[in-house]
């Protein structure tokens, strides 16, 4: 018997929900990708009220009276919400540096060693420019 994707999922703890990933879940829900109990197999959440906890605590629409009329978040879901932002960003910012260092030293590493392969096999490595190229070709045609 073959097994959906939606239905394979990982069991979660408490501790695993992030406030991101809280306000993911529930914007799928209310963006109608997914229905609740979809959501609740596709994320391998186990409460079954966890997921309309979350809807009536982060959601845009009033669940309580059923109507799709969006709701005004409160200045401290705001809040949270761009301090999370704010997190991630900063999380991003640090990875990217840390490759761009990274690369930086490994192209210093690359020079010095076309360096030391360029003085001990007295070999030339690096390409001559173009517009060298093209006097040095010029310069041999007329030579020639």
């Amino acid at each position: 018997m073959k097994k959906d994707k939606e239905s394979q999922y990982v069991k979660r703890t408490q501790r695993d929900y992030s406030y991101a990933f809280k306000l993911q879940v529930v914007q799928e829900i209310e963006s109608g990708f997914l229905g609740i109990k979809a959501a609740q197999r596709k994320y391998g959440i186990q409460g079954n009220a966890t997921v309309k906890t979350w809807l009536l605590k982060f959601g845009n629409l009033d669940w309580e009276n059923k109507s799709h009329l969006k709701m005004e978040k409160s200045p401290e879901q705001k809040l949270l919400e761009l301090e999370a932002k704010v997190r991630l960003l900063e999380q991003q910012k640090a990875s990217l540096e840390k490759r761009l260092e990274d690369s930086n030293k490994k192209v210093i590493l690359f020079d010095m060693m076309i360096d030391i392969a360029e003085d001990e096999l007295k070999i030339p490595i690096r390409k001559k420019s173009l517009p060298q190229q093209l006097i040095d070709s010029k310069l041999n045609k007329k030579g020639v």
